[in-house]
């Protein structure tokens, strides 16, 4: 048999399989007896582009533009034509939505055999031309700019004090062309760069001010808080700069209930300490009997006291003199957490909460001690004045080093001295160095993550320093450490043996947690978790306590996949979780206690994987009640890849449904089905609501159950290719059986998140090649990391053609 043989055989077969379906639209004799004579990939183009006529066409046409998708004109044989389509096509192919349920399919694996064939064709040319697209610049998020300061200076800021809310774009706060830069944002910079450049340097001419410390009303107080001192409850505990040695107040408020009086003021005796890095510097009684009209209880303060410089941990606590247990948030009359008042009659709790901490110094200062940030910057001391400008030069020289993540310029500092001789003129040598900080952290090339770009030929290699800049910030959400800007700096960066080495280094390092905190928490949507409030009169032992942990909790899942290099289908499947004593009491998993996670295995089948995460359960509900939609959308974004498209402008919302008949409430699923019977609904309706249904069993919390509304819950349904599914079991089992789009997702998230752009049609050879790879060590994270570090897209750059026009 030649080559081309299978090829034929192939054709022959799925031409066979569209013939014995007459009713179904088959080929007539000629058309058959015309493939039987064209070549071996001519023969089997055609019957596919026969596939697609026969199957597709008939809704994705000019006319009625199903999904605004036409397919009239797409040629199997030529898909680089339509690269867009073609990509939309296989993912819908191999997703099996296309054709949806219930529709006409051809018999066979014609389906498959069309996916493959488009697949194989697009990556065999991207192959020969890898196009690694073309980004703007990239700004320092927030985290990103939290971990550069904490780099640089040991010193822990809160940027979102000076910087505004990032855009989100593609679930991720990193891509490059909606980092847009406004008069706002720059300000935000500016000011940022002050005060961390006051902090760290520290500041003996510093003016008394005030800092407030909010703490939110719904808070346990009962319960330890991290980083307060053992023996207390509740409170708070923060990270306070101090700029100078000198006398500090520190000052707390309690919340009050409407009629004016002690918020908790049943509890007799009641003491808090306020400490410094675990030390005590003073203890405040709190008045039982204290109300709006006589304030002095509801405020306490301490006498100035005496505090070094520098970053320190300040908590603010109540002392421990019960020992038991007992519930802080009691089941309310009248009461939702989503309230704006703290409640609107006794019996919200028997504990009195804390409503803020205020800081206000320095008094009386003394000076500036030695402090880990100082300790950093001054590693020269000038003993006369014609040392300090050469030590201020050494200063900078090394601080811009690691702040600009490049090998420095002459030019870059002798800019920062010019700034230093200003400051110096006016306050010294340590007022200079402040003022080239500050000028150092405002500058755009600490500020943006520029690249070197070229404009000799479409596509380049970036250089080694911008390669440790895009790895250390992909894996580390940090800036790159020494012994990445030295490889870089030695051009051996690029050679794919040492980045392989040091992208192993790297996930070793316990700043790879970042894949976690920021990668998997931005892709799952984590943060959505905070945006619920459930209602007390439905959940009335929901505290954020247990926000805390479910977010924790799958954050630890897929930081133990990556550094134990397991596989990413235990995302979905993974018979274990993390959990705390408060989690495991919500889930019902005996034998934990303590605050520490630890590594359980999950009580039933029903709770594997994320699907069964309290996190995602209930950011995808509403406050008194589960919505399936919202569920089912999440799956089809977040893993599937496949956002279903936005409802019409006039299709009702759930809320105006019914929600009971004859006198019974009705469940979530037969408001639902109500719903559906809005034509306009049903179409999207359908394909998402046994989704979300699948995981009916679990509340608007997370926790198990088998009834709603005294009715036995039923999750049954049918997937959008057919098949039936009654339980998270079956939802999590039908997304494996199709490992595909799962894993391409999941790979193109990580890509996007890696290299700070959307990942586009012409990436998705990449992807394909990324997956390919991974199967064959079974889906182990350390083939996806790797196989995004390797890729052209993350290791090569398309040049601007604008600057190439301009050159010339």
């Amino acid at each position: 048999m030649n080559a081309a043989a299978p090829t034929m055989l192939v054709a022959g077969v799925l031409l066979l399989g569209l013939a014995v379906e007459p009713d179904r639209g088959a080929p007539r004799p000629d058309d058959v007896v015309a493939v039987a004579h064209a070549g071996p990939e001519e023969a089997l183009d055609e019957t596919l582009n026969e596939v697609v006529d026969q199957y597709c066409v008939r809704c994705h046409n000019e006319r009625r533009l199903t999904g605004n998708l036409n397919l009239e004109q797409f040629d199997v044989g030529q898909p680089q034509a339509q690269p867009e389509i073609a990509e939309r096509v296989i993912h819908k192919l191999r997703a099996g939505m296309m054709p949806p349920a219930g529709a006409r399919r051809p018999a066979g694996d014609s389906l498959a055999l069309l996916a493959s064939t488009l697949e194989t064709t697009i990556d065999r040319q991207a192959a020969e031309n890898p196009n690694p697209g073309r980004r703007t610049f990239q700004r320092l998020t927030r985290a990103d700019y939290e971990a550069s300061i904490r780099d640089l200076f040991g010193l822990r800021v809160d940027a979102s004090a000076f910087l505004p809310t990032e855009t989100i774009s593609e679930s991720f706060d990193n891509i490059a062309d909606v980092q847009m830069l406004s008069a706002t944002l720059m300000e935000g910079y500016l000011k940022a760069a002050s005060w961390v450049a006051r902090a760290a340097v520290g500041d003996p001419q510093a003016s008394a001010a005030s800092t407030v410390y909010k703490i939110d009303k719904t808070l346990d107080q009962m319960k330890h808080v991290e980083g307060t001192p053992l023996g207390t409850r509740g409170g708070t505990a923060v990270w306070h700069t101090f700029p100078a040695d000198g006398d500090y107040v520190f000052q707390v408020d309690l919340h009050a209930i409407p009629t004016g009086q002690l918020y908790g003021s049943t509890s007799p005796g009641e003491q808090l300490e306020i400490s410094v890095d675990g030390a005590r510097l003073a203890v405040l009684d709190v008045d039982r009997w204290a109300s709006e009209s006589d304030p002095t209880g509801l405020r306490m303060e301490t006498p100035p006291i005496h505090v070094a410089a520098g970053q320190h941990r300040v908590a603010a606590a109540f002392i421990n003199k019960i020992e038991g247990p007992y519930i802080d948030l009691i089941r309310p009359v009248d009461y939702t957490l989503a309230d704006s008042q703290i409640g609107s009659d006794y019996g919200v709790t028997t504990a009195p909460h804390l409503r803020d901490l205020t800081i206000t110094g320095p008094f009386r200062v003394t000076g500036v001690s030695s402090t880990e940030s100082r300790e950093r910057i001054f590693t020269c001391r000038p003993l006369g004045p014609q040392e300090e400008r050469p030590c201020a030069e050494s200063i900078l020289r090394r601080l811009a080093g690691k702040a600009y993540r490049r090998p420095l310029e002459d030019k870059d500092v002798q800019d920062l001295l010019r700034f230093y001789d200003e400051g110096s003129q006016e306050g010294g040598f340590e007022r200079g160095v402040r003022l080239a900080i500050q000028a150092m952290l405002a500058s755009p090339h600490f500020v943006f993550r520029l690249e070197q770009s070229r404009a000799e030929g479409e596509r380049y290699q970036i250089s080694d320093v911008d390669l440790a800049s895009r790895l250390s910030f992909f894996l580390w959400a940090a800036p790159p450490d020494e012994e990445l800007i030295r490889l870089a700096g030695e051009g051996e960066l690029s050679d794919l043996d040492v980045l392989e080495e040091q992208v192993v280094r790297m996930l070793d390092d316990p700043r790879a947690e970042a894949l976690a905190t920021r990668f998997a928490s931005q892709w799952l949507r984590l943060q959505d978790v905070w945006k619920i409030h459930p209602d007390a009169q439905h959940f009335p032992y929901f505290d954020y306590r247990l926000t805390t942990a479910m977010e924790r909790e799958t954050q630890l899942l897929f930081h133990h996949l990556v550094q134990a290099d397991r596989p990413l289908l235990e995302l979905l499947d993974a018979d274990y979780t993390f959990v705390n004593e408060r989690l495991a009491e919500h889930y019902g998993i005996p034998g934990v206690a303590g605050r520490e996670f630890r590594r359980v295995q999950v009580p039933n089948d029903e709770r594997r994987g994320i699907l069964g995460h309290g996190s995602v359960l209930m950011m995808t509900s509403h406050a008194n009640h589960t919505s399936p939609v919202l569920r089912g959308k999440w799956v089809m974004e977040v893993l599937l890849g496949s956002p279903p498209p936005p409802p019409p402008p006039v299709v009702p919302s759930l809320d105006e449904t019914a929600s009971a008949v004859n006198g019974r409430e009705l469940t979530t699923r037969e408001r639902m089905e109500q719903h559906r019977n809005n034509p306009a609904c049903n179409s999207c309706h359908s394909v998402i609501d046994p989704i979300g249904l699948a995981l009916e069993n679990f509340d608007v919390t997370g926790a198990w159950r088998i009834k709603e509304n005294g009715n036995p819950i039923d999750a049954s349904g049918e997937l959008y290719d057919g098949t039936p599914i009654e339980s998270p079991t079956d939802l999590r089992n039908a997304i494996l059986s199709r490992p595909s789009v799962f894993v391409r997702t999941f790979t193109k998230n990580l890509m996007a998140y890696a290299i700070g752009r959307r990942v586009e049609y012409y990436d998705m050879p990449t992807v394909r090649q990324i997956e390919a790879d991974a199967a064959e060590n079974d889906y182990r994270m350390s083939s996806f990391i790797l196989g995004v570090v390797r890729s052209p897209a993350f290791r090569m750059a398309a040049a601007d053609r604008v600057a190439e026009d301009a050159d010339r």
